[in-house]
């Protein structure tokens, strides 16, 4: 019994090395951000992840377990441990590959891996690799090198080769095994009161990559893909429902109708670019930053600019059903991965195809990735033209550069049928950020080749337009340029948590639109979700079906924009903002420092708008 119990310890206590080795690795990495804090702060991190490691402990036992217990009760006088060698090195090595993959995503995401990146890799691989090419190879690989080369070394010296039995009656025997699996149930449920093991019982920090490092990586994994088909329920519920809905309602309230209208005619042709990863903080107009977009500052001194945009979320597939059908994000679900509930959705595409437009949308990356191919056939647009659809392969990672794919849709619209809506996505900004000829800004670091790819972006944007002034078709056409998300750089906003890392532009432009308006900048508060109702009401078409929808041009909107990520959610009331971690059950960012009145009204509007939203999806 002595030699059993000498085991379990010597098991536990390579697994728990294994993991504060990794969690200095992550601290390391990411050193930058955490030099700022108090070394003892810091220090705690290993204190408060001691629960979710014995949780993961006890997940990797269950195998040992099995065998453990089969032997024992078989009346085997020893069991040999070199099965567990090889076991216990295949979950080395695939904990150290989930690590290295962790600091990519967490650089990028500002979470640890779930299943979402899971659902990335195998659902789309050629993707995956195409993100993945942005991280630092040389740091990667030896991160991945240490980790298990550390992992394998200590298993050979801390655990045993072989394990002997004492004698015992079988009962003694079946009371072992009993409190055994009993107490690996109680270690991996975190105790016998209260709820399971949650990620927030390692959160105990106002500083969020703390607590983030303080969450057991596979075990973040494991308990994310457990729970990702899970929509029973409302898990965001903080307000009784008639006072939720009330908080809801008093945000999309307004007293009258005084839209103002800035086109010249009713049915335009409407273009929709959405940019890939165009934040606010590329442009000189919003973000102070010379030369990297100079081409669209231009357009915004000719164009109406909707300054206080922010994106609802920090991911494609959150941007377009934001941006197209008016929804706003889901925190950690995403609406794209539910077809059935997706298609439920209005969308700009269906309005105007009702109303005799012809509809289409040019991507030059693959269609089917993040299910956007789903939401493009449900949602009436004709044509759908994608990287299969180009003559010739695309020379970028992703697919097809922005230039090409540009151009096509020039070349088709030709002969398009007025009036016609098209949406264009762009890629070219996005990891691993890559262009064809010399980078601007060189490609030093992924900063550089960031601000790189923006400039061709904006330079594609430049030549596309030119070409657009030659067509028949441009004196009557409403160009929308909108991102689909903002991204961390320029300006290193790695905190995901403040409303500077979703500030993006909104623009329309062309000859369609009053001189009287253009150049004019527009200051009020609003998100993607708000496209849908201010583009109809120009149009002068319902916009009913868009519930989660502000018209901007009608002076009489409530100020307010709402944005979330996988553990929290942002909002944003005129000036004033708060965040909140769902998982750590706190205020994150308050632009009223001191809760001054107010505080707490715009704290309910976060929660209420989150589970409004939420439970809309669940009833879908």
């Amino acid at each position: 019994m002595v030699n059993s119990l000498a085991f379990f310890a010597r098991f536990f206590l390579f697994w728990l090395l294994f993991f504060v080795v990794d969690r200095l690795s992550f601290l390391l990495i990411n050193m930058a951000a955490v030099s700022q804090f108090p070394l003892s702060e810091t220090a705690s991190v290993f204190v408060h992840a001691l629960a979710l490691d014995l949780s993961m402990c006890g997940y990797i036992l269950v195998i040992p377990l099995l065998v453990f217990s089969f032997a024992l009760l078989s009346g085997r006088k020893e069991l040999g441990l070199r099965w567990l060698s090889f076991y216990d090195g295949f979950l080395v090595v695939i904990f150290s590959i989930i690590s290295v993959a962790n600091f990519n995503i967490y650089r990028e995401w500002g979470t640890k891996m779930n299943a979402k990146a899971i659902d990335f890799a195998f659902g789309s691989p050629g993707e995956a690799l195409a993100s993945s090419a942005s991280s630092p190879v040389f740091l990667t690989l030896f991160t991945l090198a240490v980790l298990i080369a550390f992992g394998l070394v200590l298993h050979r010296f801390v655990m045993p080769s072989k394990l002997r039995f004492g004698r015992m009656a079988l009962a003694p025997r079946i009371l072992v095994v009993l409190l055994l699996f009993f107490g690996t149930f109680v270690m991996i449920r975190g105790g016998l009161k209260g709820s399971p093991m949650k990620q927030s019982m390692a959160y105990f920090s106002k500083e969020q990559i703390l607590n983030h490092a303080a969450v057991n990586t596979p075990w973040n994994l494991l308990s994310s893909v457990l729970s990702s088909g899970k929509i029973t329920k409302n898990p965001y519920v903080y307000l009784k429902p008639e006072q939720a809905s009330a908080y809801v309602d008093s945000i999309y309230r307004v007293s009258k109708d005084t839209t103002v209208s800035i086109l010249k005619n009713k049915r335009p042709n409407v273009v929709l670019i959405i940019i890939e990863s165009f934040g606010a903080d590329l442009t000189m107009t919003l973000g102070n930053e010379p030369g990297i977009t100079p081409n669209f500052d231009a357009m915004i001194r000719e164009g109406v600019l909707f300054s206080r945009i922010y994106a609802s979320g920090s991911r494609t597939d959150k941007g377009i059903i934001a941006t197209l059908a008016g929804f706003p994000t889901l925190a950690a679900s995403s609406m794209m991965k539910w077809p059935d509930k997706m298609q439920k959705l209005p969308a700009i595409s269906q309005s105007l195809f009702k109303q005799g437009y012809q509809t289409s949308f040019y991507y030059g990356g693959e269609s089917e990735f993040d299910n956007y191919k789903a939401f493009i056939l449900s949602h009436h647009y004709s044509r759908l033209v994608d990287r299969n659809n180009f003559d010739t392969p695309g020379k970028s990672t992703w697919g097809q550069f922005d230039e090409a794919v540009f151009s096509k849709q020039i070349a088709e619209l030709r002969s398009e049928k007025q009036p016609f809506f098209s949406t264009l996505l762009t890629l070219t900004n996005h990891e691993p950020y890559v262009v064809p000829g010399k980078p601007k800004f060189g490609s030093a670091d992924n900063k550089a080749k960031f601000k790189s790819t923006a400039f061709y972006t904006d330079s594609c944007i430049q030549a596309y337009i030119a070409e657009a002034k030659k067509q028949p078709w441009y004196s009557n056409t409403l160009f929308v340029f909108v991102a689909d998300h903002a991204h961390a750089y320029p300006k290193d906003r790695f905190d995901v948590a403040v409303p500077e890392r979703y500030h993006i532009p909104l623009l329309f432009y062309g000859e369609v639109i009053d001189e009287a308006y253009r150049g004019k900048q527009f200051d009020v508060t609003g998100s993607q979700t708000d496209l849908a109702a201010t583009l109809l009401a120009q149009l002068a078409l319902p916009a009913k079906d868009f519930r989660w929808s502000k018209n901007l041009l009608n002076p009489s909107v409530k100020p307010s924009a709402f944005f979330s990520w996988d553990n929290g959610s942002g909002f944003i009331y005129n000036k004033h903002y708060v965040t909140f971690d769902h998982v750590g059950q706190s205020v994150l960012h308050n632009s009223d420092e001191g809760d001054k009145p107010g505080s707490a009204e715009v704290l309910n509007m976060n929660k209420a708008y989150l589970q409004m939203v939420y439970q809309e999806f669940t009833d879908l």
